[in-house]
């Protein structure tokens, strides 16, 4: 399996309109981030978790013929807002591209894109099929996927886990329960968006803190504001097992 972080960021990440801070004013392209995806290399597949409005760049820049698969973590624009570049893939392989996701995200999907469900399309709209998934493990193409139900403040959100791969974004609270079932992981890609407290993010201690209770081989933060402060200086506070997540980043497992 190869891991590509297509983006490290967020909405409130780098470079900031009008903010004139030392990270918006950074050289090093890793303090050069957009919105938080990956893309997953597994057995010949190619899969994508989440779309946001920076997924045709993201997608371009790396290279990636091919997809198998879209997998959805939550509703949020910066999360969903690049689904209409599938089209591009629709074009390529001459079929549909499958998407899946929570039942409420699917009807956030359908309204924002109505013209996707419309009964007469237009020509050349992109070509998805909706699968419903629930808390439940599912499998892609052969690939399982196990859904970790966790909040983002008071939303649910899926984090998944991928054979000894697990991906958290877009939280600050998971159960014992949904622990569980991330214990044994050997690369971990958690969320750690800033310093300071968040209503709805883990910060930088928080997520090493959930790092030693998971203990996994390594660990790539992601999902970073421009406030986390310098990619070079924020490195030199982690542990040796944990790093900072870059955009285009590979990971092999």
């Amino acid at each position: 399996m190869i891991i590509t972080l297509l983006g490290t960021g967020t909405s409130s990440g780098v470079p900031l309109i009008g903010c004139a801070c030392e990270v918006c004013r950074s050289i090093d392209f890793r303090d050069k981030r957009l919105r938080t995806s990956i893309h997953l290399a597994i057995d010949g597949k190619s899969v994508v978790v989440d779309t946001g409005p920076d997924f045709r760049q993201q997608m371009l820049r790396t290279g990636i013929q091919r997809l198998d698969a879209v997998v959805f973590t939550h509703e949020h624009k910066d999360h969903t807002a690049g689904l209409d570049e599938v089209r591009a893939y629709n074009f390529l392989q001459g079929q549909d591209v499958p998407v899946y996701a929570r039942q409420r995200v699917l009807s956030q999907l359908r309204t924002e894109y109505a013209y996707i469900f419309a009964e007469k399309k237009y020509p050349g709209i992109p070509r998805i099929r909706m699968h419903e998934i629930g808390n439940e493990s599912f499998d892609i193409e052969g690939i399982p996927f196990i859904p970790i139900d966790v909040l983002h403040h008071r939303l649910p959100v899926f984090g998944y886990r991928i054979y000894n791969f697990t991906y958290l974004t877009d939280l600050n609270y998971i159960s014992d329960e949904e622990l569980a079932k991330v214990y044994g992981t050997e690369i971990l890609v958690l969320d750690a968006l800033q310093i300071e407290p968040h209503l709805s993010h883990f910060t930088l201690d928080q997520a090493i803190a959930l790092t030693e209770r998971i203990r996994p081989e390594r660990t790539y933060f992601v999902h970073m504001s421009h406030k986390i402060g310098l990619h070079r200086e924020v490195e030199k506070r982690l542990p040796a097992s944990i790093r900072l997540g870059y955009d285009g980043m590979k990971i092999e497992l």
